[in-house]
């Protein structure tokens, strides 16, 4: 597989994350993100550099990079339906 290949099908993967995202908030399995960041960043101060949203267990969690006071990096772990913060590593 040339590296074209290989972008289109990363590509591929990032617009069916995408979708798989958008049909749990659209069933009301998940909080809009920008619900989740205002409950974290009320919480953590600094920068968030990078979120996904993955399953684990059955239940929808969003991962939260944060560049944190003093460049630490955080990393908040995000019950995708509650907006409650599960697990924060600094």
């Amino acid at each position: 597989m040339g590296a074209g290949d290989a972008f289109a099908v990363e590509e591929r993967l990032r617009r069916e994350d995408h979708d798989v995202a958008r049909a749990a908030l659209e069933r009301g399995e998940i909080l809009p993100l920008e619900k989740i960041l205002a409950r974290v960043r009320e919480s953590v101060r600094g920068d968030v550099v990078g979120v996904e949203l993955e399953r684990d267990r059955g239940a929808w969690i969003y991962e939260i990079k944060i560049i944190g006071p003093g460049s630490a990096m955080i990393e908040a772990r995000v019950d995708a339906q509650t907006g409650k913060i599960v697990r924060r590593g600094d």
